[in-house]
């Protein structure tokens, strides 16, 4: 077993579905299979406009012939092991490039650079996520609660943010942890929606400083939904609880659907922004996708 990283481009013209699978050539089954039960990280090349550069890591469950294209591959990723990064890590970084293993002996980029598929070191694997998963300001609790009692044993913000990462293989068990990875999903929506309900379109900031909005995942944990910005919304807390018990829910071009089994629709529609559409981020990644979105309407949303 191995770290690796995947090179992921948004218009890819391979059948990718980065939470959960990574289609590939057969001149990569080898370094695939080499990552099979462990950690990657996804890649955008330099070359897409507005590119992420890193920013996702997932693991690896298993690798299978696909059944739908000969001489290709599937890589399938573990169940809700995928997490977008907070901060997008460069290929360059202030002291030169970010993963030291693309460097050839005299210091230079290599071709190994351009492989869609390559292993990395555990150093290098360490490094691209101490920044990607960095929490350079952490989002205070929501109400009065001790930050010691949202924190993992030994991660208070007192004394450290919580993914700086040494070479022990073992801290790569916080990648599985509901605790951290709640908390970085919470700043990852909130990051990208500036704190604002895409429903009602509010920006509420309590007098601590806490943004009063939820991340709320649009496919639920429980129902296999992964940690990825495209099924996560930013929601206060009631149209979150409407969003939760289908009183409200999204169409496919976002528009705010009013259940019929609401009690008090005119109020409900009083609460939505003005536009009558979920206020979400520029970005097409960012957005809701409208798989997550279709399943919330066809398990959660009472028509």
């Amino acid at each position: 077993m191995g770290f690796g990283v995947f090179i992921h481009r948004t218009d890819s013209i391979y059948d990718d579905s980065p939470a959960e699978q990574y289609q590939f050539p057969s001149q990569y089954l080898g370094r695939v299979q080499a990552c099979v039960g462990d950690w990657i990280i996804y890649y955008e090349p330099r070359k897409v406009a507005a590119t992420r550069g890193y920013f996702a890591v997932a693991k690896v469950a298993q690798v299978i012939p696909d059944p739908k294209a000969p001489g290709m591959y599937m890589a399938l990723l573990e169940p809700g092991s995928y997490l977008d990064f907070v901060n997008a890590v460069p290929f360059n970084g202030p002291n030169g490039v970010i993963e030291h293993g693309v460097l050839n002996d005299a210091g230079r980029i290599s071709g190994r650079a351009q492989a869609a598929v390559r292993p990395i070191s555990a150093a290098d694997f360490n490094r691209i996520l101490s920044i990607g998963l960095a929490e350079n300001q952490p989002e205070l609790p929501r109400s009065g609660e001790a930050i010691d009692a949202i924190l993992p044993s030994g991660l208070a913000e007192s004394t450290q943010a919580p993914f700086i990462f040494d070479l022990d293989r073992t801290r790569v068990t916080q990648l599985s942890s509901r605790v951290v990875r709640d908390r970085l999903f919470r700043r990852l929506i909130l990051q990208a929606y500036d704190k604002r309900c895409a429903v009602t379109g509010l920006k509420l900031i309590n007098g601590g400083g806490r943004a009063e909005v939820d991340a709320a995942h649009i496919r639920p944990v429980e129902a296999s939904g992964p940690d990825i910005l495209s099924n996560g919304i930013a929601l206060s807390g009631t149209a979150h609880w409407m969003f939760d018990r289908g009183l409200i829910g999204l169409s496919d071009d976002l528009e705010v659907l009013v259940s019929r089994h609401a009690n008090d629709r005119d109020s409900i529609q009083g609460l939505i922004n003005r536009t009558g559409k979920a206020i979400v981020p520029a970005g097409i990644h960012e957005r809701p996708h409208p798989q997550f979105l279709k399943w919330h309407r066809e398990n959660t949303f009472k028509h």
